[in-house]
């Protein structure tokens, strides 16, 4: 779901990867659609790279996105990055309580926002299709192994006579 999306130092927004070459790669913006080269020499990360630490461990974005997700009934987000820094705050502690506090600063809350409003305006997030499809292809699957194994007749071996003709 988000390797191919891209957060590029030095530009606003989310990239979709269309194409590489041998010096760049070619990105689609989410949301103006425009494609631009972008060169080895930019900071490119991809959203399935990156996590937010906690006390503990680091959390992948998509399990933060998901939690956003449910917490929201697949709807947009009730705060934003123009909401006060306490909300903010608030919120992101309502969607993941043991955020490492010292190491995740507003800045990084807003753009996990911001993420997350414009994958789900361009229909990237879809949890709970994306695990009922798999379920389904998993089924189809076993069925069809199963169908098959049902269809194949059984090899017998018969023997055949040998005639003697003397």
């Amino acid at each position: 779901m988000l390797k191919d999306i891209l957060s590029i130092s030095g530009h606003s927004g989310l990239f979709k990867l269309v194409a590489q070459s041998s010096k760049s790669i070619i990105v689609e913006s989410l949301e103006t659609h425009q494609k631009m080269p972008v060169y080895f020499t930019s900071k490119v990360s991809a959203l399935e790279d990156i996590a937010i630490f906690t006390e503990d461990e680091e959390v992948p974005l998509s399990q933060i996105f998901e939690k956003i997700y449910k917490m929201e009934n697949k709807g947009q987000t009730s705060v934003t990055s123009k909401s006060s820094n306490e909300d903010i705050k608030e919120y992101f502690s309502d969607v993941l309580p043991e955020y490492d506090k010292d190491r995740v600063y507003v800045s990084d809350m807003k753009k996990v926002l911001n993420w997350y409003n414009v994958l789900l305006s361009q229909n990237l997030l879809q949890f709970e299709e994306e695990k009922k499809e798999a379920k389904q292809a998993k089924e189809t699957k076993a069925k069809k192994t199963e169908e098959k194994a049902e269809a194949k007749p059984k090899k017998t071996t018969t023997k055949k006579a040998a005639k003697k003709d003397e």
